[in-house]
């Protein structure tokens, strides 16, 4: 690390090997050629800082003689600076400032403590710089600049009444600029309001100042406030499309209907505006008037005919609208447009398909999707269509080429495994999938949850009860993990006052999910309430005709007397589930 010691070591260095008449002229081009103070745009004007400083009038310098102290104190700065110690230069070059009270000294420091972010220090610099020289409108622009990004509200106050007052033809420029500056830095945005209010009430007539008070309003949740603010900025600028669109965009919310209806008459009077087009199209669409978006985007699409991201929106407000025909057509026309990622078309040309019940062509569509943000859920649709027709092994051939992006990816890879092993009649290998997986994952509750179900699958009832107890500590809120334990000794005819706690947890927790009510119905019948259980069985039913649902309610039914209602319900399920194995158990055990 280089210290100041060193610093001045290698200065004595030099001035051994230089006479004072070779270092005299570098100092004058240090002190009259400073660089600009800060890159970013000024507050107002439209010429950078540093063409500003450049175009700087002649100033009256003080009379300072070049002492051996200053010249060490330049010597020092100048030097630190070259060496990347930017907050030693800063330090010495606001002392040195302080000393001569030469105002290109303080430009200088201003400069090198802005660099250096010593925000302390940067703003004494870029003071005393204004006070040195006070018709520079830089060093008023950037010390309003810092002290409003600083947070210093009240402090930056008289120096952009000062800027507003010395240029009053660009106070709508200069509102636009500080606004945002006062709101990234205070917190609190009922203080922010108050501001804006105060420093934008003296131009009544400027339409940028009653935008920032909408603005601030709208941050501060005042909305009534930023209705009419907004409101008289259109009125004062009717051209002024950004301000039309916060209008609208500040009723889209509460009064939709007002939003769009301000969108409209704007785009009536200003019909080429392609932007305000685009927004008023995305706006009719968020509130679901898919024809009236789909109008638009046309109008657009008419007016930019090669463009396939334009066709690919009216294409899938065709989808969503069930005009599938047109669809296909409008995504053939975005894919051929070359413009839009393929893969997105290919996509949404496989969904299209998938809702015709064209399984075989959308299969074939998602495996066109060779990468980008749809790859994952078009593979996982690849592997749901193979499996919906008992293709298992080339599911999970895909699926094990799948690569995943994140743990959330992993473990539902995990469980689609399981899945397509559990459905292939693979108990014991689909077990082995999931508690591989959670030895990886040992908290994730979706796992454990299909772990224990697995487990009670094959009779490994003290590590599914584990399991489950496991899952209730983690997600103590989580029905299915008491329904599960519940049902699980229900269904084995074990402990049923423990379970018929278990299930009533779970009811409270989902009073409508069926799976639940089932269970609720099941035990009320293992306790002899049928009144009771025949309610809970209806209900369940009614909500889902599971086939398990219909042989509980058709068991209830045989025992209270309806053979025929039992009998009915049976084979109604049965035809819709030929092979489900507890419908096939109970019809076996009722009707030998």
């Amino acid at each position: 690390m280089t210290t100041s010691t060193e610093i001045s070591r290698d200065m004595m260095n030099f001035r051994l090997r230089h006479s004072i008449l070779a270092i005299f002229p570098l100092l004058a081009a240090c002190a009259h050629a400073p660089q600009p103070v800060a890159d970013s745009a000024p507050v107002h004007g439209g010429k950078t800082n540093l063409e500003q400083i450049a175009e700087a009038p002649k100033l009256d310098l003080p009379n300072v003689a070049l002492t051996d102290r200053l010249l060490y104190e330049f010597l020092l700065g100048d030097i630190a600076a070259q060496r990347n110690k930017p907050e030693l230069a800063a330090h010495v070059y606001l002392d040195l400032a302080k000393t001569t009270r030469d105002p290109r000294v303080a430009r200088r420091a201003a400069q090198l403590a802005y660099e250096a972010r010593q925000f302390d220090a940067a703003v004494d610099a870029f003071k005393l710089w204004e006070e040195l020289e006070p018709s520079s409108p830089l060093a008023k622009q950037m010390l309003l600049t810092l002290l409003l990004s600083g947070g210093k509200l009240q402090e930056a106050r008289p120096y952009l009444d000062s800027v507003l007052q010395a240029d009053p033809a660009n106070a709508g420029r200069t509102f636009m600029s500080v606004y945002p500056l006062a709101a990234r830095s205070t917190p609190d945005k009922s203080v922010v309001l108050d501001w804006t209010i105060e420093v934008t009430h003296p131009y009544p007539k400027v339409a940028e100042g009653h935008w920032a008070v909408a603005q601030a309003a709208a941050a501060a949740g005042k909305n009534d406030l930023a209705q009419a603010e907004i409101h008289e900025a259109v009125t004062l600028r009717p051209e002024w499309d950004a301000a039309a669109v916060f209008e609208a965009e500040l009723y889209l919310n509460s009064d939709p209907q007002k939003g769009l209806a301000l969108l409209k008459e704007f785009l009536d009077d200003h019909p080429d505006n392609k932007e305000l087009r685009l927004f008023y199209a995305r706006a009719l669409l968020n509130q679901k008037q898919f024809s009236a978006s789909r109008d638009q985007f046309e109008r657009l699409l008419k007016s930019s005919p090669g463009s396939p991201d334009l066709a690919f929106a009216v294409a899938l407000i065709s989808m969503q609208m069930g005009e599938y025909d047109r669809a296909e057509q409008e995504l053939k026309q975005a894919l051929s447009g070359g413009g839009k990622e393929g893969n997105a078309v290919h996509f949404y040309l496989a969904q299209l398909n998938e809702a015709r019940q064209n399984d075989a062509v959308a299969l074939e569509e998602y495996r066109q999707v060779k990468g980008g943000e749809y790859a994952y859920a078009a593979r996982l649709r690849e592997i749901a269509l193979l499996d919906k027709v008992g293709k298992y092994a080339e599911a999970r051939e895909v699926l094990h080429g799948v690569v995943a992006k994140n743990d959330q990816q992993r473990v539902q890879l995990i469980m689609v495994d399981a899945q397509l092993l559990r459905e292939d009649k693979k108990y014991q290998d689909s077990y082995q999938v999931l508690t591989q997986g959670l030895a990886k994952f040992p908290d994730n509750p979706e796992l454990l949850y299909q772990t224990a179900m697995a487990a009670d699958k094959l009779d490994k009832l003290e590590l599914f009860e584990q399991l489950i107890r496991k899952l209730m500590k983690i997600a103590p809120d989580d029905a299915h993990a008491y329904n599960a334990l519940g049902y699980s000794l229900l269904d084995r005819n074990m402990r049923i006052p423990e379970a018929m706690k278990l299930v009533e947890k779970a009811y409270q927790l989902a009073p409508d999910d069926a799976a639940i009510i089932d269970s609720m119905g099941w035990g009320n019948y293992l306790l002899g309430n049928l009144d009771k259980s025949l309610e809970f069985l209806k209900r369940a039913f009614a909500a889902n005709p599971d086939p398990e649902i219909a042989a509980h309610l058709g068991e209830v039914l045989w025992k209270r007397g309806d053979k025929d209602g039992a009998r009915k319900v049976w084979a109604d399920s049965a035809k819709a589930n030929p092979d489900n194995e507890a419908l096939k158990a109970v019809m076996k055990r009722f009707l030998p």
